[in-house]
């Protein structure tokens, strides 16, 4: 099985827990990280994300999530069939990065796309052209976790 973590769920857990919300999905984000580890599910990387890690001026948050994207055991480098897609996405309403990680995750063929970001979610859920499913990491948890 294949997951595409976008940036706001790769760095959930180092967000500030005093929302029962948000320290319910860092908790799941962890979770799904360890089954990543343990190699029972495969984590999609993609030059979007490191794109976005390079722009980050936290230097806790980004040696974090370039940790975790160091296992990753797959990556999706950026080509004219995704950009081309990505296009596509923002006519349907995506902002910029978040149509060029969707195009990335479907062009992988990732079983779940996971965000935390409620536009993108909502986007997702109105529409029925996507090619993959989109998840709260909350939804992905209990999809994959036993």
């Amino acid at each position: 099985m294949k997951i595409y973590l976008d940036n706001c769920c790769l760095q959930r857990p180092l967000d500030d827990k005093s929302q029962g919300r948000i320290q319910l999905e860092s908790e799941a984000i962890l979770a799904i990280l360890t089954l990543c580890e343990a190699q029972k599910i495969s984590l999609v990387s993609s030059d979007v994300l490191e794109f976005e890690l390079d722009k980050n001026p936290h230097p806790q948050r980004k040696a974090y999530v370039t940790e975790i994207l160091a296992k990753a055991e797959i990556f999706v480098e950026v080509d004219r069939k995704i950009t081309q897609r990505a296009k596509a996405l923002e006519a349907l309403g995506f902002k910029g990065v978040d149509a060029l990680h969707l195009a990335c995750a479907e062009a992988e063929g990732v079983d779940y796309f996971c965000s935390c970001d409620d536009k993108l979610f909502k986007r997702a859920r109105l529409l029925n052209t996507l090619l993959i499913k989109v998840v709260s990491p909350l939804e992905l948890a209990e999809e994959i976790i036993e």
